[in-house]
């Protein structure tokens, strides 16, 4: 059921466009510049600074409320039990298809909620430090599925989260590295008990999967406070990322290290068709099997237009 259907019938979410949800915040100042978005957004994602004024101004501000409203929570609840201990981060998970934008998204927000004096605590980790290595995916053929469940260590990634929200004083993840198509060994991530964690990623909100090996009915999204998708049509996700392919091309690609170096001397014809083919045989069966089924259990949903930038939220009713 598309968006549009959802909200025809009785809906869980308000639904706000982009010149209804600007003014919610109008009062907010923007503590940005040029500068910061330059160095923000990734390749491809064409995120101005009128649209952070206008779509991720007003979202921080709301998401400072939320944590606010956590924080007031603990105490009182702390009070009753006449307990002290210290508030544990505030988990916000962002999920949403490949070439989305979900990186831009969480960085901004990265930025944007540090620059609140009550939680000048944001770290961001991404769930890309928690697929396995190539070495494990290649022995269990799993290598044509990189980015789909299952190539997750999701075990890890639920003991991460588990010791991020238990209040743990410094937590590790993973690294990976997108130049190497792999994790780096040796080298992590480490948190350390921020206000508030930004966690970012294809499939954070699967709902919970059960095996032979693993019969937890655990979710990675039982571990979020709020949880956003970043939406938009299949036909421009795929043009975005045949887009984005092209320009790494002669970016990325061409550095001596990259896992990718084989692609940068393909001509545009050539590339276009590798980037279509992924897109057809990877991409588009883990979006429409794994990651777009999710999209109703997210907190939030921001849907792009063809041209990037935000044309709907829909905010879910409390």
């Amino acid at each position: 059921m598309s968006l549009k259907q959802q909200h025809a019938v009785e809906s869980p979410y308000l639904r706000f466009d982009r010149k209804t949800w600007r003014a919610l915040a109008s009062s907010t100042p923007l503590p940005l510049s040029e500068e910061d978005i330059a160095r923000i957004t990734s390749m491809g994602d064409n995120v101005s600074l009128k649209e952070a004024d206008m779509i991720y101004r007003p979202l921080s501000a709301l998401l400072n409320l939320h944590s606010q409203a956590s924080e007031y929570l603990h105490k009182v609840r702390g009070e009753f039990l006449h307990d002290s201990t210290t508030r544990t981060p505030y988990v916000i998970g962002i999920a949403g298809s490949v070439a989305a934008g979900k990186s831009t998204v969480a960085r901004l927000l990265r930025t944007l909620l540090a620059r609140w004096p009550d939680t000048p605590r944001v770290e961001l980790v991404p769930t890309d430090g928690f697929l396995y290595p190539n070495s494990v995916l290649e022995e269990r053929g799993l290598m044509e599925r990189k980015g789909f469940p299952e190539s997750y260590d999701r075990r890890a990634l639920l003991n991460f989260l588990a010791q991020v929200k238990g209040g743990a004083a410094e937590v590790a993840a993973p690294r990976y590295s997108h130049l190497r198509y792999d994790i780096v060994p040796g080298e992590t991530t480490v948190v350390h008990r921020p206000d508030i964690l930004v966690v970012e990623g294809l499939n954070v909100l699967q709902e919970a999967r059960t095996s032979k090996t693993e019969s937890t009915a655990l979710t990675v999204s039982d571990f979020f406070d709020f949880s956003i998708y970043i939406d938009a049509a299949e036909a421009d996700l795929r043009r975005w990322y045949v887009e984005r392919f092209l320009a790494l091309r002669k970016t990325a690609f061409t550095k001596p290290e990259s896992a990718f170096r084989r692609f940068a001397s393909l001509s545009d014809t050539e590339a276009t068709a590798y980037a279509l083919e992924v897109w057809d045989q990877v991409n588009r069966p883990n979006l429409v099997h794994n990651i777009m089924p999710t999209r109703s259990r997210a907190s939030l949903i921001m849907s792009k237009e063809a041209n990037h930038k935000v044309g709907r939220i829909y905010l879910r009713k409390v």
